[in-house]
């Protein structure tokens, strides 16, 4: 896939797969489109009747690794690109964008959520609003998917807090850092072994971290040493 983003092939593969498991009414949100690698892989997966609502300000912020802060021209750009991979996707019938920060655009979506994906800022408070209040719309049986899980210190931090030793989402895996989560109910030693699971991810955790400390320092080799090859973030 030729658009700019930091999902790899084989995690877009889990978002394809999971939009094709979704029936109408269901619909599919994701937070944080960038310029529309996601997007188009669930336009192009999903089956009809689907909708896919892309919800990203093109503000200009939070734009990617060490990208917190940026200015509204960038943002404006990144728009005319998502807008334009969409065109050529031929998905832009497909997606509907709302073009509101994540918390703002709660009011904005309705109806069953079969799956959301959390790809939005990754410091810790707007990472652990998005899981919540968003995750909170997934339907029961439902996908909760969060990029960066056990990657970024603020998803991670988030995850912590609001999924290890919650009742409403079974861990399923991961793949990167694609975690992906379903809505069922956990209870008894079933929480217990479902906290232990996201717990003994802390390791790859530590190490990502690691990892990218060895990126932005003199301290390079450190990276290849851990088994990180390239000069990309680890996702």
């Amino acid at each position: 896939m030729d658009i700019e983003g930091w999902l790899t092939d084989t995690q877009a593969k889990v978002l394809s797969d999971r939009a094709r498991e979704l029936e109408a009414p269901d619909q599919i949100v994701e937070i944080g489109s960038y310029r529309g690698r996601s997007a188009v892989v669930f336009a192009s997966a999903a089956a009809e009747g689907v909708p896919i609502v892309a919800i990203d300000p093109h503000a200009g912020n939070d734009r990617g690794p060490q990208e917190i802060h940026g200015s509204a021209a960038e943002g404006e750009r990144d728009h005319e690109v998502f807008m334009r991979n969409l065109e050529r996707a031929g998905v832009r019938e497909r997606v509907r964008h709302v073009r509101l920060p994540s918390q703002e655009a709660l009011t904005e979506v309705s109806g069953p959520t079969g799956l959301v994906y959390v790809d939005g800022a990754h410091r810790y408070s707007p990472a652990r609003a998005d899981i919540d209040r968003w995750g909170a719309r997934v339907r029961p049986g439902g996908t909760l998917l969060i990029h960066d899980a056990f990657s970024s210190i603020g998803v991670t931090l988030a995850i912590a807090r609001l999924l290890m030793l919650g009742t409403d989402f079974a861990y399923v895996g991961r793949t990167g850092s694609l975690a992906e989560y379903r809505r069922n109910p956990v209870r008894g030693g079933a929480r217990v072994r479902n906290a232990l699971r996201q717990t003994a991810q802390l390791p790859w955790f530590a190490r990502n971290v690691l990892v990218k400390i060895a990126l932005v320092t003199p301290l390079r080799p450190l990276a290849r040493l851990l088994g990180h090859r390239g000069g990309d973030w680890p996702y």
